[in-house]
């Protein structure tokens, strides 16, 4: 597999090989050692999750407070979505920008963010479905949201009226949340991260 490092630190976009032949195909969707060694720590697995959207549906942004923060491992198995990662983390040099990521069930990509980093997704195709790794199990009381159509994140989402959510649709936009100290610290989330390398070495500048 192929592991390339997104335009906001913290996100990385994952392209299995896929080995087919007259019966189907096979591929490692998945795989520990090579994620790890992307990340720089092991991606701790607590929970799996399951979404099937129609298409125009788009979920996000959500978030979970740090720590312990929440991060994803994220693929499409059926159909087509725009995956899209935030940056929320307060002091971040990519504080508010975003990027998307196709997924879809011919190249069979995922998407790996880290914790405090900001998930949702637009469905292009109807029963969109996702599974999702994720390193820490639901927690209501930690989860958040950012509001996916705010105009300050600009997110370019492919649908001319999008479906939300009415919790997604009340959700604070990006200052709002900014200013009721909603959103992680970029500090604290690199802390916490290096808290889960090995011996719980700090990041060094280029690592």
């Amino acid at each position: 597999m192929k592991i390339r490092e997104l335009g906001v630190e913290g996100a990385w976009e994952i392209t299995p090989q896929q080995h087919g032949d007259p019966r189907g195909l096979f591929m490692e969707w998945y795989r520990f050692d090579r994620l790890a060694e992307a990340v720089g720590h092991p991606l701790r697995l607590a929970q799996g999750n399951l979404s099937v959207s129609a298409r125009g549906v788009v979920r996000g942004i959500h978030f979970a407070d740090v720590p312990p923060g929440q991060a994803k491992y994220v693929t499409c198995v059926r159909g087509a979505v725009l995956d899209v990662v935030v940056d929320l983390r307060v002091g971040s040099p990519t504080f508010g920008r975003w990027e998307g990521v196709r997924l879809d069930d011919v190249d069979r990509r995922a998407v790996y963010l880290s914790e405090g980093l900001g998930h949702g997704f637009c469905a292009l195709t109807d029963d969109a479905t996702l599974s999702y790794l994720c390193s820490t199990t639901y927690n209501p009381t930690g989860e958040h949201s950012v509001h996916p159509l705010d105009v300050d994140l600009a997110i370019e989402w492919p649908a001319e009226v999008p479906t939300l959510s009415a919790r997604d649709a009340a959700s604070p936009t990006l200052a709002q949340a900014r200013e009721s100290g909603l959103l992680p610290a970029y500090e604290e989330c690199r802390a916490f991260t290096a808290s889960l390398r090995p011996g719980g070495l700090p990041y060094s500048d280029g690592v």
